[in-house]
């Protein structure tokens, strides 16, 4: 691949500032999963690196999530962190069966609104998340707010770095904003000797790289059982916010990404990660909006922050731990600011309301429990108010023909969710002898329609009067029970198009 110079600078900056960016993130999520600081930073470093040499999408971040992390703390709590690699390595294994199956293309059934609130919800979570920070915990273990001239300090470079990051744009383009930010306020409190905290209160991070290592537990059926329910649940979770971030990133690009190969480099990912001696990860959509917006599309700005991450634990430590916690804090709370899709506020009473509902649906699930069930729950309740839209949609039009017949122009699914409305629309106990039912309009969708259609034709028979069925699809007739006799078969007008039933499979 040819970069030019510009390209060039641009995805090395940006590396090293997601890099920066990443650290306390990855600190922070292992804390939360109680591993070691550099459990969390091995998982960014691996998972970075492999994710963005072979993966699907260019310029999108991963590493150690926070998503992931709160479904890990009963894991290590309950069985120790041996049982958390094992269970990493399960989950990629996992996700490369995903892949193999090519099962990425179905990210692209999940409607807009459950992506709208994908957005929204995450960018509520990284702003809200960044809080825990201006949090002390004393001697005995107790968390509280800070105060006075700690907080005073702590929020005014937030604010700054925040500012910068606006304003540094306007002066210059040759560093990343967010980069300027950051160098600019870390010279400002190393010069003043500011007290305020830095990465160093969140824990050391220097260290040696990772070693390969088998997880050591008995390898038994017991095992096994304690660890699939977590990796099947971590490998959803992982694959969801990960294919979710993917298509968020083609909208912002205009361009594609390959969901299949960026599940298959996910998968091998954590493999890896789980034998060296990593939390595991998926997509990060913080630093991937950083990214993005820092204009580096590029494998190399994954890879730079790669090796940034494992310069910062084997070189710089010492100089990445004086960084003030605010700096990063300023950084994140922009990039929940532009990843927030705010023109969606806008939306109220111009989309139907269940759009809104679905949204805000799982905006809220993100933000209180968790990504996965969010994002089902989302489709789930978009896929009612769908299949319920329709099933309204289900009318005829009724005219008597010159024999007196009385002809029923159906228009409309007839699918499971309309067949009541569809049984509700015939008066067959009035009815003239003989009555048409013309399907020209209207498609056969699953079995319970034809199972509908049956029971219509059971009703006319009982009652001594001919039922005629037109304009069926042939593949009806191969489940049609007592209305098969009553079909009238036009090969050059009959529609072609299949059910959906498992009997024609």
């Amino acid at each position: 691949m040819q970069y030019t110079v510009n390209e060039i600078k641009t995805n090395l900056l940006s590396g090293l500032t997601v890099a920066l960016a990443m650290v306390p993130e990855a600190i922070a999520f292992a804390l939360i999963a109680h591993v070691s600081p550099l459990t969390g930073l091995y998982a960014a470093i691996i998972v970075c690196l492999i994710t963005s040499v072979f993966g699907g999408r260019p310029g999108m971040i991963s590493g150690a999530t926070g998503a992931l992390a709160v479904v890990m703390v009963g894991l290590v709590v309950n069985h120790g962190v041996q049982y958390l690699f094992a269970t990493v390595i399960l989950m990629g294994l996992f996700q490369l069966v995903f892949a193999l199956f090519r099962l990425g293309k179905f990210i692209r059934m999940v409607p807009y609104p459950v992506m709208l609130g994908f957005v929204n919800g995450l960018a509520i979570v990284i702003f809200l998340a960044q809080f825990n920070h201006f949090k002390i915990t004393d001697e005995s273990g107790i968390s509280q707010w800070m105060s006075g001239v700690a907080l005073y300090t702590m929020v005014g470079l937030t604010l700054l770095t925040a500012l910068l990051i606006y304003v540094i744009p306007k002066v210059t383009k040759i560093i990343p904003a967010p980069l300027g930010a950051i160098g600019i306020v870390s010279f400002i409190t190393i010069f003043f000797n500011l007290d305020t905290k830095t990465v160093a209160d969140l824990g050391a991070i220097g260290g040696n790289l990772p070693i390969f290592q088998i997880p050591v537990l008995d390898y038994n059926f017991e095992t096994f059982r304690i660890i699939t329910p977590y990796a099947l649940l971590l490998a959803a979770i992982g694959l969801i916010e990960t294919l979710l971030t993917l298509n968020l990133i083609d909208d912002m690009t205009e361009t594609r990404g390959r969901p299949n190969r960026e599940s298959m480099a996910q998968g091998a990912a954590n493999i890896l990660t789980g034998f060296f001696g990593g939390m595991g990860g998926c997509a990060m959509i913080g630093q991937s909006m950083i990214n993005i917006n820092n204009g580096a599309l590029k494998r190399l700005s994954g890879i730079a922050t790669a090796v940034f991450l494992a310069s910062f634990i084997l070189f710089l430590s010492d100089w990445i731990e004086m960084i003030p916690l605010a700096a990063l804090i300023g950084v994140m709370f922009v990039v929940a600011e532009k990843t927030f899709e705010w023109g969606s506020l806008r939306l109220f009473g111009k989309v139907p309301k269940e759009d809104i509902i679905v949204g805000l649906l799982v905006g809220g699930i993100t933000i209180i429990a968790d990504l996965a069930i969010a994002v089902i729950l989302g489709v789930i309740v978009s896929a009612l108010f769908f299949a319920w839209d329709h099933a309204k949609k289900i009318n005829v039009n009724e005219k008597t023909n010159k024999k007196g017949w009385k002809v029923y122009k159906l228009s409309g699914t007839l699918f499971f969710a309309s067949v009541q409305n569809f049984q509700d629309l015939f008066d067959h106990k009035n009815d003239p002898k003989d009555v048409i039912i013309d399907f020209n309009n209207s498609k056969v969708a699953d079995h319970s329609a034809i199972m509908a259609i049956d029971n219509i034709a059971n009703k006319y028979k009982k009652v001594g009067k001919k039922l005629h069925l037109v304009h069926l699809s042939p593949e009806c007739l191969e489940i049609l029970d007592t209305a098969k006799d009553m079909v009238e078969v036009n090969l050059l007008e009959d529609p072609k198009y299949h059910i959906a039933d498992d009997k024609l499979a």
